[in-house]
C-alpha cells in the first residue's frame, strides 16, 4: 500500500468511527422526575385495573367465576381503581368531589367501546369482493354446470369429466 491509500482510509474512517461514536460520548440524558415517574405508574395501573375489570365481567359471562365470587371480586377492584383515580387526581389537581365509581364505570365503558369499535375496511375486501363477482360470472356464462358426484371420493364431476378431477377414478 503507498501511502495515499492510507490516506484515503484514513479520511473515509475518522468520520465513520465520529459519527457512531458521537451517541455514546454524548451524556445527555432525559431527567425523569420522582412525581412524573410515580404519575406514569399510576396511569399504568390504572389501565391494569381496568384491563383486569374487563377480564373478570368476560370470564364471569363465560361463567368462569362463580356467581357468589363476582361481587366481591368486582367490588375489591373497583376500590383499587378508585383509590387510583383519587391519587392520579391529586397529581392533577382536580378537585375529589366528582365521584370516582362514576369516573371508573366511564373509563370502563370508553375501553369497552374502543374495544368494540369496528376495525377499517381492509383495502383487500374490495379486491375480494371483485374476485367473487367475476367467478359468479364466469360460472354463469357458459361453464357446465356439475351434473353428479364420485361415486369414489363424493366430489363434484361435470357431465363432461371421464375421470374425477379429485382422485382420478374412471367415470360411467
Amino acid at each position: 500500500m503507498d501511502i495515499g491509500s492510507i490516506f484515503l482510509i484514513l479520511a473515509l474512517l475518522i468520520p465513520v468511527v465520529v459519527f457512531i461514536a458521537r451517541p455514546l460520548l454524548e451524556r445527555k440524558s432525559t431527567v425523569v422526575t420522582v412525581e412524573e415517574h410515580d404519575y406514569s405508574a399510576l396511569l399504568a395501573e390504572r389501565d391494569r385495573v381496568l384491563n383486569a375489570l374487563q377480564e373478570l365481567e368476560f370470564d364471569h359471562t363465560l361463567g368462569k367465576i362463580p356467581e357468589a365470587q363476582y361481587p366481591a371480586q368486582r367490588a375489591n377492584l373497583m376500590r383499587y381503581g378508585a383509590d387510583i383515580l383519587r391519587r392520579i387526581d391529586e397529581y392533577q389537581g382536580q378537585s375529589a368531589e366528582s365521584n370516582l365509581d362514576d369516573r371508573l364505570e366511564a373509563a370502563i365503558s370508553d375501553r369497552k367501546v374502543a374495544v368494540a369499535a369496528p376495525v377499517a375496511a381492509d383495502p383487500d375486501d374490495e379486491l375480494e369482493t371483485l374476485i367473487s363477482n367475476r367467478r359468479r360470472a364466469q360460472k354463469s356464462n357458459g361453464q357446465p354446470k356439475p351434473c353428479g358426484f364420485c361415486p369414489q371420493c363424493g366430489n363434484c364431476v361435470q357431465e363432461s369429466d371421464r375421470f374425477c378431477p379429485k382422485c382420478g377414478h374412471t367415470l360411467a
